[in-house]
């Protein structure tokens, strides 16, 4: 905002009352560390709430920024640092508690009177391949938090008609900071169509998705299919290893239908580079709620094809396609891809954008705390 103008004589800038300080909220985040939890904050801390660090859990090296399992889950350690923090906020990290843990750790909330925020980022989770357990930990959660937010409009009626609860919709923050965020996707000739299984979550059917590519590959002049993969699916001492898929995937390459790249997880610098090497990535999930991934190829300019299960296409611009556990839909995984090969260059977020939408979450959030202290 632009300095007031003085009237004639007046003083050169109008004297302004500084205003009160806003009083601290220390919010024990479940996790703290996640890239999206800490762009949901102001990164400069103005929004005048400050994250408790991550724990580290038993066995951890003192130099370790693991948070998995999250020891702020553990009742006994609500019950020693109730003195610490103000609100309890819960994003991921409950897929191992029970129903009863989970009573209990709201049950020691109560009894401190902190208020429980939740997060609710999977209705279905994508790491596992029957849903009834994380339905019986949200059936404990969900009625239970003084607070709900969700990411988009459609996971918040699924969490209206299941549990009769109002949820508040704030949408993925980015995912990639600066300078990546900024840097220029360059130009080059033809169309990189990229499919990542990783160690294949449970959620994960790349198989027929790979299969389906590779024909709507071959009639699309100068395009590509790239598919990587971690080595775990390949060791029959793993819980990923996948023989199956492996074995598929290793025959599409050896007909030269796709370029096959096994290797460990990317770090943050390699996935950037990785993402903006594609022109499309497709995401090949049967089930699910929200992507991460998706925030991700929004910020570097990659096109997506995404499954019509869940809320993907609630989140950001993106193509879709009929995927889920009843199969896939070639047809309409053909008519994605090719309106990615036709529509270019893809949507991008802008970086300002993106800050000032960060700016906004931070604000919100910080309202929803306020509002939830005794």
């Amino acid at each position: 905002m632009a300095p007031a103008v003085p009237p004639p004589g007046g003083t050169p800038y109008p004297l302004v009352r500084r205003p009160a300080r806003r009083r601290e909220i220390r919010v024990a985040s479940v996790p703290s560390g996640h890239v999206y939890v800490r762009h949901i904050h102001a990164s400069d801390g103005s929004d005048g709430v400050t994250l408790l660090p991550d724990p580290r859990p038993n066995g951890a090296p003192s130099t370790s920024q693991r948070w998995w399992p999250p020891v702020m889950l553990d009742p006994g350690w609500v019950r020693a640092n109730r003195h610490a923090f103000d609100v309890y906020h819960l994003h991921f990290g409950f897929d191992a508690q029970t129903p009863d843990q989970l009573a209990d750790l709201v049950g020691q909330l109560r009894r401190h009177r902190k208020p429980l925020v939740q997060t609710v980022h999977d209705l279905r989770n994508p790491h596992h391949p029957d849903r009834r357990a994380h339905d019986a930990a949200l059936d404990v959660l969900i009625p239970a938090a003084d607070c709900l937010i969700t990411l988009t409009p459609g996971a918040a009626e699924e969490i209206a008609a299941r549990w009769g609860r109002a949820a508040h919709v704030l949408p993925h923050p980015h995912v990639v900071d600066e300078p990546a965020l900024s840097r220029p996707r360059g130009t080059r000739a033809g169309f990189v169509i990229g499919v990542h299984a990783k160690s294949l979550r449970p959620n994960m059917a790349p198989l027929p998705v790979v299969s389906a590519l590779a024909r709507i590959t071959a009639a699309l002049p100068d395009a590509v299919l790239r598919v990587d993969i971690h080595p775990d699916t390949h060791d029959p001492g793993s819980r990923a290893h996948a023989p199956e898929v492996v074995a598929g995937l290793r025959a599409l390459a050896a007909h030269d239908r796709l370029d096959l790249r096994v290797h460990d997880y990317f770090d943050d610098d390699a996935l950037w580079t990785y993402l903006q090497s594609l022109d499309l990535s497709v995401l090949p999930y049967t089930f699910g709620t929200h992507s991460g991934w998706l925030e991700a190829c929004h910020d570097l300019g990659t096109a997506v094809a995404a499954p019509d299960c869940g809320y993907y296409a609630q989140q950001r611009p993106c193509h879709t396609y009929r995927h889920g556990e009843d199969g896939l839909d070639e047809e309409s995984l053909e008519a994605a891809v090719r309106a990615a090969y036709d529509h270019r260059p893809a949507w991008r977020a802008h970086p300002a954008s993106r800050a000032a939408e960060r700016q906004a979450l931070a604000t919100a959030h910080r309202a929803l705390y306020e509002a939830c202290l005794p």
